[in-house]
């Protein structure tokens, strides 16, 4: 019966193409929106990392966000840290943790981050090869950005102005001291260095060899010898052994050192709460709008307000794949249905030899959910080598990585959807075969 139904359909290849197109085009645009929904959404869920509130210049909080947390849009502006320094403070009694951040310069579109090892629990990371950044111009380096870019422990290269490639570049060399292990966050995609390594960059005429004198961790240095023996003293521990308490001291000591550099600026603050049941912590972005210069936001709720804008141009896409679906159906239907009167006297034959009206009924059921099989495996493997081709553009663009190979369970309830669509479109026609009357045929010839 399957082998008979199969050469029904490729009898008339026009009407076949015409149904599997329709069909694959419905199905592959309904598994495409949900699975590039889907890494969407676990991609801005996943970097939110705990986050409760950033702290920036005055100007867009979904701005902000994007540039603080996820690293594709530009800052708002700086930060005095002498306006900032008490959320810095280790001992503040509502801030669990403080992540500062200094943005303005990158590598061939990877941005490169000013900050303190507070990042590093931010995201859970932890290093690869060679060790974590201690002084001016040294940079530990995300795994996807040594993979792309084929950087090695003890690299160097030259930072542009912005995230756009070669724009202003910068006179002084950054030198890769140390990888760090894939998270599958947005870390994978930074450039870590002390908040000096920013400053500097763009200190133009300050002799590079000054600079080099400032190293974090060594506040006492004032020559070249004392940096060098600091720099020793830094590599003599490997960062690969550092446990998370060492690394929390040695991150408090870096805001410690942070907060004294008051004549200097910094781009946002990422902030984590000691309880989220605080009512204080809870009003605290409220007061800062208020009765400050500086401006808070809440990832989670800029985020979902986000999610809420794109979802509905996604329902809406999803509304017309699905209509395109049913319209395919409705396509198998006529095609099945306009068949039926050319075969007529073939089915009557099939009674006379033997076959039953069930056997009729599910020869043509068959048939419809074969064109339903095979529109959703076409629509499928569109779907996923469009999303392939998209998420070669998203990593391009954005430095996000998705999957076009990821296969969700949404897309076996597709199948279940698929099948329906073409046992439905069937049913019609296959009644009508059922009620074929042998002798009124074969007497028409």
């Amino acid at each position: 019966m399957l082998k008979l139904s199969w050469k029904n359909l490729v009898n008339k290849p026009l009407n076949m193409a015409l149904s599997l197109i329709l069909f694959a085009l419905g199905v592959g645009l309904v598994s495409l929106l949900v699975n590039l929904n889907h890494q969407v959404e676990e991609n801005f869920d996943k970097n939110l990392a705990g986050v409760d509130l950033v702290l920036g210049a005055k100007g867009s909080p979904l701005q902000m966000i994007l540039c603080a947390m996820y690293h594709v849009d530009n800052p708002t502006g700086n930060i005095p840290i002498e306006k900032s320094r008490a959320f810095l403070n280790p001992k503040h009694p509502l801030i669990q943790q403080a992540v500062p951040l200094s943005l303005g310069d990158s590598y061939r579109g990877y941005r490169i981050v000013g900050t303190t090892y507070d990042i590093l629990q931010l995201y859970n990371a932890s290093i690869s090869e060679g060790k974590l950044w201690a002084n001016p111009m040294e940079v530990t380096i995300g795994a996807a950005v040594a993979d792309a870019q084929h950087l090695h422990v003890g690299d160097k290269f030259k930072s542009s102005h912005g995230l756009v490639e070669g724009i202003e570049e910068h006179e002084h060399d950054f030198t890769v001291v140390g990888i760090l292990k894939p998270t599958g966050s947005v870390i994978d995609q930074l450039i870590l260095t002390p908040s000096e390594s920013i400053w500097a960059s763009h200190e133009h005429g300050e002799d590079s060899s000054a600079v080099q004198q400032l190293a974090v961790g060594s506040p006492d240095s004032a020559s070249m010898e004392d940096h060098d023996h600091a720099e020793h003293e830094h590599a003599k521990v490997a960062p690969s052994t550092y446990d998370s308490l060492t690394i929390r001291q040695l991150a408090e000591q870096q805001r410690l050192e942070l907060m004294g550099k008051t004549d200097k600026e910094i781009t946002a603050i990422l902030i984590r709460f000691r309880s989220r049941t605080n009512i204080q912590a809870l009003n605290m972005g409220r007061n800062i709008n208020e009765n400050t210069d500086l401006m808070a936001a809440s990832p989670p709720n800029e985020i979902a307000r986000l999610q809420t804008n794109l979802g509905l141009g996604a329902d809406t896409l999803k509304m017309l794949a699905w209509v395109i679906v049913v319209v395919s159906g409705l396509s198998i239907f006529i095609s099945l249905f306009s068949s039926l009167r050319d075969r007529r006297y073939e089915l009557a034959l099939m009674r006379v030899m033997g076959g039953s009206p069930g056997t009729l009924f599910q020869l043509i059921i068959l048939e419809g959910l074969l064109l339903a099989v095979m529109g959703y495996v076409l629509g499928i493997l569109f779907s996923h080598l469009g999303l392939s081709v998209l998420a070669g553009f998203m990593k391009s663009t954005y430095r996000y990585s998705f999957s076009g190979w990821k296969f969700l369970p949404e897309e076996a309830w597709l199948f279940v959807g698929a099948i329906l669509v073409g046992f439905i479109a069937a049913l019609i026609p296959a009644l009508q075969a059922r009620r074929t009357d042998i002798s009124e045929t074969l007497a028409g010839g």
